[in-house]
């Protein structure tokens, strides 16, 4: 009986196997909600440490409208415009922080070799990795980010149309995954480099600073860069310039500012070969 029940249980998982992606996605809010819940039970800390981290983002603000109390404009934009981008790259920053910030602790992991014990589990790696000490104080980044772009959407001098309506949103959503990807492609990186969360970091905390501030201040080789090969610039920069009115970097036409959808798919497709790639690598710590 024992043998008859068998093959069929390896047909039912040949025939019906739950999808790769759904059953990442399941795990990580599985490990998610664990976290959550450890979060919970100490609400007091919680509250602290989001209105710490809210107040530590919010420095960042107070440090350009200190600039702005001697300057008129900054490369050309005034204060509610730069508060535009600011607001924009902080959030979609945030959310990605927020999901995934997890993933600088992988070179730890490398090198200690306790990446081993998440290889053995029936999950998904980048799940794990991703969720792991899911940190909800991290809302106030998002929170800050949320109120600086409202204060730059009412205060800038904006000819609102259906297209950048559109682009609004759109920008936010694409621009948090985009910095996903990058996060994913620095934990990709780790396999190799093993030592390299500074490195990772210079991308994302490091391209949030930088794309905090208008492209005009920067020389156009970094534009470049940000634009053509870490696509950054699709975060905020272009679509958050045709919000405003204003040109694009590079002389680049005004419906580039609708590609960081495609920029944001490109982007996570090449994260997911990298991610995969470095893990065909690994090959634990020999201990």
């Amino acid at each position: 009986m024992a043998e008859a029940a068998a093959p069929g249980v390896r047909e039912e998982a040949v025939f019906a196997p739950r999808p790769r992606l759904v059953e990442g996605v399941r795990a990580y809010g599985l490990i998610v909600s664990m976290w959550l819940r450890s979060t919970m039970a100490y609400r007091a800390s919680f509250l602290m440490t989001a209105v710490g981290n809210f107040t530590a983002t919010a420095f960042d603000f107070v440090t350009i409208m200190l600039m702005f109390a001697h300057v008129d404009a900054l490369g050309g934009y005034s204060l509610q415009e730069i508060a535009l981008l600011y607001g924009a790259s902080g959030t979609a920053f945030g959310l990605a922080d927020l999901l995934m910030g997890s993933m600088d602790r992988l070179g730890r992991r490398v090198r200690d070799g306790t990446l081993d014990t998440l290889l053995v589990r029936p999950v998904p790696v980048l799940a794990q990795v991703a969720a792991d000490r899911f940190a909800l104080r991290r809302l106030g980044r998002i929170t800050q980010g949320v109120l600086v772009l409202g204060y730059g959407l009412v205060a800038s001098d904006i000819d609102w149309t259906v297209a950048r309506a559109v682009v609004l949103p759109l920008m936010l959503l694409s621009g948090a995954v985009i910095f996903g990807a990058v996060f994913v492609a620095g934990g990709a990186f780790q396999f190799v480099a093993q030592d390299a969360s500074q490195v990772q970091n210079s991308f994302t905390y490091g391209g949030n600073t930088l794309l905090q501030y208008p492209p005009t201040i920067f020389a156009k080789d970094l534009v470049r860069g940000v634009t053509f090969v870490v696509p950054l610039a699709f975060v905020n920069w272009l679509p958050a310039l045709y919000v405003l009115g204003r040109e694009l970097p590079l002389g680049l036409p005004s419906w580039v500012a609708f590609l960081p959808p495609v920029v944001a798919g490109g982007g996570a497709a090449g994260a997911g070969l990298a991610w995969r790639a470095g893990l065909r690598s690994y090959r634990s710590t020999g201990s």
